[in-house]
């Protein structure tokens, strides 16, 4: 099993979203509705996993099976849909790496993930329990990406639960 890294903030991750969403944009073209930023390196000064989270979300879902089709043929790594209408990419770079979703314009994780990102943007006293719950738990994990993983949901959903709150 790979250890799970969680590194510093990086003032690159900004640069390196901007680099992927332009090519993500030249890509898919106008079918495609926005592409966020997502995951702890979309937070500024929050730890995170050295990989690049962006959801690429289509106008329509009716293009959905055509901007697979263009991503697959695009050096992405195709994993499938995650279970939310969510289809899930990776590529790797050096020391970093993207992990791109594809979904619709009214998909619920994607909402979510903007409400949590939103969150911590403006409460970094929550953004600072993250990153040390993150720490905590990858320190614990020897590598178990399900630990790691499963450890985070209370805190997220906590999260969604207070956001809802102040929209």
């Amino acid at each position: 099993m790979r250890a799970i890294k969680v590194v510093d903030d990086d003032p690159s991750w900004p640069l390196l979203f901007a680099e992927i969403s332009t090519e993500i944009s030249i890509l898919l073209g106008d079918r495609l509705l926005s592409i966020d930023h997502l995951g702890s390196t979309s937070v500024p000064g929050l730890a995170a996993k050295p990989k690049i989270d962006l959801d690429a979300v289509m106008i329509s879902d009716e293009f959905l099976p055509t901007a697979i089709e263009v991503v697959r043929a695009a050096d992405f790594v195709f994993h499938g849909d995650t279970g939310e209408q969510r289809w899930a990419f990776t590529r790797d770079h050096q020391a970093y790496g993207f992990r791109l979703y594809l979904c619709g314009p009214d998909n619920r994780g994607h909402r979510e993930r903007i409400l949590f990102r939103d969150y911590l943007r403006v409460h970094p006293e929550r953004a600072k329990a993250y990153a040390e719950l993150k720490r905590r738990l990858a320190g614990e994990a020897g590598g178990a990406w399900d630990f790691y993983t499963g450890g985070k949901t209370a805190f997220v959903s906590e999260t969604l639960r207070l956001a809802a709150l102040t929209t």
